[in-house]
């Protein structure tokens, strides 16, 4: 969240990674078979600050609507759509490139699946109210079968139409409280 160590500095200037970029980059890490390792530097008495524990404490009510598609899931054919993937930044290093591309929007998308169910986690409340999934438009081989049902996580199920150019789903009016990425259900 901040550095590897405690740096007393960060919490005085508010400067670690706020829950929405923890979260982004934890659906962005997952869509593409990974595993994310969160440090939260201590104290030198052990203890976490109040910055840091309320990043923890908003991480884990974003996750107790959404983990389902987060734990024991695979990736998809592929990983997302969007403007943040297509400019992607290259690896570098050991393969580290966190915070160097573009910031994620209402246009990004990341996949996940478990059992029969696709996953599609939104990186960002669409102003319109209708997001339109261009992986999942009629007749596209990534997803041949039909879609018989979609739910967002949270808050039940809503109305769609499979077109040629993608899938246009219509959300609710009334936007989750934790809106940094909202989960649809595909079954």
């Amino acid at each position: 969240m901040g550095e590897c160590y405690y740096k007393r500095s960060i919490f005085e200037e508010h400067k670690y990674k706020s829950a929405k970029t923890v979260i982004h980059i934890l659906i962005d890490v997952v869509s593409k078979n990974g595993n994310l390792c969160l440090n939260i530097p201590l104290r030198g008495d052990g203890t976490i600050d109040e910055d840091e524990r309320n990043v923890v404490l908003e991480i884990g009510q974003w996750m107790k609507i959404n983990s389902e598609a987060i734990y024991n899931t695979r990736p998809w054919t592929v990983f997302g759509e969007g403007p943040a993937q297509e400019s992607a930044a290259p690896l570098s290093a050991q393969g580290f490139n966190e915070g160097g591309g573009k910031p994620f929007s209402a246009l990004d998308y990341r996949f996940t699946t478990k059992g029969n169910s696709l996953y599609v986690i939104g990186l960002g409340w669409p102003e319109n109210g209708k997001t339109l999934i261009k992986s999942l438009s009629m007749g596209n081989p990534m997803r041949l079968d039909s879609i018989n049902r979609i739910e967002l996580l949270g808050a039940g199920e809503l109305k769609f139409v499979r077109k040629e150019d993608g899938l246009e789903v219509i959300l609710p009016s009334n936007r989750p409280e934790l809106n940094y990425a909202y989960v649809l259900k595909i079954n």
